[in-house]
C-alpha cells in the first residue's frame, strides 16, 4: 500500500508562484507515475498535469501549459508542481495520484491511477 500526500497550498494573489508537493511512502516510488488533478467548488475534477516514472516524459492540460512544470525530487519519493503566473481560476483543491506503472495508456484520466492523497486547498485572489 502507497500512501501519497500533498503540501504546499494556500492562498495567492494573481501572478504569484507556488509549488506543490507530493510525497509518498515506499522505496519504488520514483518508477511511479504521478498526475495532478484539481476539482474547483461546484465542478468536475480535472486533469492538470502528469510524470512518468523517473520524469522521462510530462503532460500537461492545456489550460496550464507554459505556467506549471511538474518534476520529481531528488529524494526520489517526491514528485512537484510548479505554478507560475497563478490564475484566478486555478483555484481548486489539488490531488495527487500515484499509479506503479512507469508510464500510462492515458495519463489524464484519474481512472489510471491506483492512489491518491486528500488534496491541498489554492486559492488564488484576483
Amino acid at each position: 500500500q502507497v500512501e501519497v500526500v500533498e503540501s504546499g497550498g494556500g492562498l495567492v494573489q494573481a501572478g504569484d508562484s507556488l509549488r506543490l508537493s507530493c510525497a509518498a511512502s515506499g522505496r519504488s516510488f520514483s518508477r511511479y507515475a504521478v498526475g495532478w488533478f484539481r476539482q474547483a467548488p461546484g465542478k468536475e475534477r480535472e486533469f492538470v498535469a502528469a510524470i512518468s516514472g523517473r520524469g522521462t516524459s510530462t503532460y500537461y492540460a492545456d489550460s496550464v501549459k507554459g505556467r506549471f512544470t511538474s518534476s520529481r525530487g531528488n529524494a526520489k519519493n517526491t514528485v512537484y508542481l510548479q505554478m507560475n503566473s497563478l490564475k484566478f481560476t486555478d483555484t481548486a483543491v489539488y490531488y495527487c495520484a500515484a499509479d506503479p506503472r512507469w508510464i500510462l495508456g492515458q495519463p489524464s484520466e484519474a481512472a489510471e491511477y491506483d492512489y491518491w492523497g486528500r488534496g491541498t486547498q489554492v486559492t488564488v485572489s484576483s
